[in-house]
Parts: C-alpha cells; sequence; structure tokens
C-alpha cells in the first residue's frame, strides 16, 4: 500500500472539508503575532511554553510536516528569520501561501515525505516545529534521524506525540461513546484494515493511522544525537474523545542538538 499517497489525498479531502487543523490563520491572529502576542499549538488544548522558544530573530525554522496556514505564517509574523513549511498535502501547502500572500509574509512551502528531508542540506535550521502527524506515518525514527541532520548545532526540535495507548481501543466504539480494548501495539491501519475498510477511508477522504512505542517517539530522538529537555502531557476535548476524559493522549516534546 502506497500509504504516502493515500494520506496526501486524505488531507486534501480534509481541507476541503474545514478540519480545525486545516484552517489557516486569520488577519487578526497574524496582525497579533507581529505584535508580539502569539501562540501554537503541537497538541490540541495546550500552547506551546513561551519559554522553550530560542529567539526567532536568529531562527531559520522548519515547520515539519506542518502545513495549513498555522504555525508557519505565526512564526513568520512574529519575527523568524525564516520560515519553510514541508508537508506531504499539496492543498495544507496551499493554505501556507494563501496567508502569506495575504499578509505580505516570506514563507517557503515544499511537498514531500516527512521521513526523507534530502531536499534540504546539512544543518541548515535552528528550529524544527514538528505538531502531532508522525501519526500518519508508519516509521517514525527517520523523521528523528533527518530532523538531526538538517538542524544547526545548538538548534530546538519541538515535537507533539500521540501516546500509544490511543490506538489499543476501538475507534469506532469510541466514536459511539464507549471503550473496547481491542488492538495490539504498535498498531497499523494499513495492517489492520480490512479491503474494505481501506476503500471506505479512501471515499470518505480518512488518512491511515499508525501507533509509536515511547521507545521510538521519545527514545528515538534521544537515538538520533538529541538531548530531552523539557516535556508536557496534553489531551484531545474530552467532549470529542472519551479517552481523554480519563488520561492524556498526546506528549509534547522539547529537544535539543548538542553544540553552539
Amino acid at each position: 500500500m502506497d500509504v504516502r499517497t493515500h494520506n496526501r489525498d486524505a488531507w486534501n479531502v480534509w481541507v476541503e472539508q474545514g478540519n480545525q487543523w486545516t484552517v489557516p490563520s486569520s488577519p487578526e491572529v497574524i496582525e497579533a503575532a507581529r505584535r508580539g502576542e502569539w501562540t501554537i499549538f503541537l497538541t490540541s488544548l495546550k500552547p506551546v511554553p513561551r519559554n522553550w522558544f530560542p529567539s526567532l530573530s536568529a531562527c531559520d525554522v522548519l515547520c515539519l510536516a506542518s502545513g495549513g496556514g498555522q504555525q508557519g505564517p505565526i512564526l513568520a509574523a512574529a519575527g523568524a528569520r525564516s520560515v519553510t513549511v514541508f508537508d506531504n498535502s499539496p492543498k495544507q501547502l496551499a493554505g501556507d501561501r494563501s496567508v502569506a500572500e495575504r499578509d505580505s509574509l516570506e514563507i517557503e512551502t515544499v511537498e514531500g515525505d516527512m521521513r526523507d528531508l534530502s531536499v534540504f542540506d546539512d544543518e541548515n535550521f535552528d528550529l524544527i516545529v514538528h505538531p502531532v502527524s508522525n501519526v500518519f506515518c508508519p516509521e517514525v525514527r527517520p523523521v528523528w534521524r533527518e530532523a538531526f541532520r538538517v538542524m544547526r548545532p545548538g538548534g530546538v526540535l519541538m515535537a507533539g506525540l500521540m501516546t500509544p495507548a490511543m490506538f489499543v481501543f476501538d475507534l469506532d466504539m469510541e466514536e459511539a461513546g464507549m471503550l473496547e480494548v481491542r488492538h495490539r501495539l504498535p498498531y497499523s491501519d494499513a495492517e489492520s484494515l480490512t479491503d474494505e475498510q481501506i476503500a471506505r477511508y479512501r471515499a470518505e477522504g480518512r488518512p491511515l493511522e499508525f501507533s509509536h512505542s515511547l521507545t521510538d517517539l521519545i527514545g528515538g530522538q534521544l537515538d538520533a544525537g538529541f538531548l530531552l529537555t523539557s516535556l508536557y502531557e496534553d489531551r484531545f476535548d474530552p467532549d470529542e474523545s472519551v479517552l481523554s476524559q480519563y488520561m492524556p493522549t498526546m506528549i509534547a516534546t522539547r529537544a535539543v542538538k548538542p553544540g553552539t
């Protein structure tokens, strides 16, 4: 199965449907960012602490698998030296370009697979912003290795992660308000869904998802060479996620590449 193509097409559909992670920032949000009043999100509800950020004016920023006209334009308006948005969905990237054109921002957009950043030179960025998105990728360790390669020494990686426990339960039953343990971890839509279900996902514009162990999500960052400096837990809106009524369902991490 060509997961990348399936998920690219699905996210394009989500843009058309107005999914919350595809709605570009408003002119008011961009203007506030220019005044220094801004926040971005790696997870669902909690904004990233401002003390996680290096000085933006000295940062070449990569928004990794982070299209949609949200984080990238805000950071550009807040004064980042440069902003590049890398994403698998052409329509998500179009959202960043539309905000950049509307609000006179300098943003570069690049389409590609988050596991392969070969379009970028080594040590090219000072800050990488990676919201919850590797849940749509079969392997996460290549993402960390590539992020480490393209980051300058002393740079910061901020990533949003999905808690593995999210994938233990039957999704359709959870959407109906019930929790029933069904899946072993690590979980893969590509391996667990029937051909009929895959066809339904395709027809509905629903992306394929994959769980990753904490060993790969956090240990993989360490193995790539990063040093973890901070983390926090978050959850979906409890009104929208039964599991979030009982436990955090997401983690945000801050890591640095050693050096100066």
